[in-house]
């Protein structure tokens, strides 16, 4: 088993920055891959970054540019760096771990946090 629990989340403005965390524990962490997915209300659970046990990032287009993600396996973490926040980045995010390689559809990742909600006001 593993538990993940992000953290890092609030009410920003736009073109504000956040950097969330991604605090994994009970499994061996640095062979696992680790994706960061957000949901906003009524809409599907989509692929914001990813990074694989390798440490090759991937980013969705919405990302590129703005969000950096990082991870450090002698802290079990991922983080997620985000700048130049969007009104349209509002959502709950969630890191969810996978053996490593990265995807970028959702359904394949064993392991979930509880998620963050991140909230960007105009």
């Amino acid at each position: 088993q593993m538990q993940l629990v992000e953290s890092g989340g609030g009410l920003v403005q736009a073109g504000d920055s956040l950097r969330l965390s991604c605090a994994a524990s009970g499994r061996t962490f640095s062979s696992y891959a680790v994706g960061w997915f957000r949901q906003a209300p009524g809409k599907e659970r989509e692929f914001v970054a990813g990074i694989n046990w390798a440490g090759t990032t991937f980013y969705a287009d919405s990302a590129k540019g703005r969000f950096t993600i990082s991870r450090d396996n002698a802290k079990n973490g991922v983080y997620l760096q985000m700048n130049s926040l969007k009104p349209e980045d509002t959502a709950v995010y969630y890191c969810a771990a996978r053996h490593r390689l990265v995807i970028t559809t959702p359904n394949d990742y064993a392991y979930w946090g509880q998620g963050t909600q991140v909230t960007v006001s105009s």
